[in-house]
């Protein structure tokens, strides 16, 4: 049972953010302390991603567990009053994120979730250290490869590097 009314819960739900979240702010802090540089919630991405680094071609979601449907977490809790409403508005969350992160792949972006529990004090370094470590790779692995233009259509592919050049 709900402890609060109608309008102070209504009130508690119009506050919450969706933009400058506290997990978000420690994930940005961290990047651009490390020399990592982005652009905030990109409106030409599908899924307006939290930070686009251009650089990386990766796009960094932060999610909150509860309002994205963090499985097997323990701040994902269906509240008791209201729940098919609250059942079908995280499924539509999850539905609509795993679309836009399929979009984004097709266009040749990486993406990476950093979940808010991930966050927490006892896990937040180790998440953070890996986020650069995953960043890196991908930038390395990214300038591995060769880029060969075919005659036929000109347009660019990647092509494995090969042992011999």
């Amino acid at each position: 049972m709900d402890t609060l009314s109608a309008e102070q819960r209504h009130n508690n739900m119009a506050a919450i953010k969706g933009k400058g979240t506290k997990p978000e702010m420690i994930v940005r802090k961290f990047l651009w302390s490390r020399g990592f540089r982005y652009r905030v919630n990109n409106a030409r991405l599908p899924g307006h991603p939290d930070l686009v680094l251009r650089k990386y071609r990766t796009c960094i979601f932060v999610n909150g567990c509860f309002w994205h449907g963090h499985k097997n977490c323990r701040y994902y809790i269906i509240p008791k009053t209201n729940t098919d409403f609250w059942i079908r508005k995280i499924t539509r969350n999850i539905e609509r994120d795993r679309q836009e992160q399929l979009q984004l792949a097709r266009m040749g972006w990486h993406c990476i979730t950093v979940w808010e529990c991930e966050l927490k004090r006892e896990k937040r370094d180790e998440t953070l250290e890996s986020l650069a470590y995953t960043l890196n790779h991908i930038y390395l692995k990214d300038r591995s490869q060769v880029y060969q233009v075919p005659e036929e259509n000109g347009m660019y592919i990647a092509a494995e590097p090969s042992l011999h050049e």
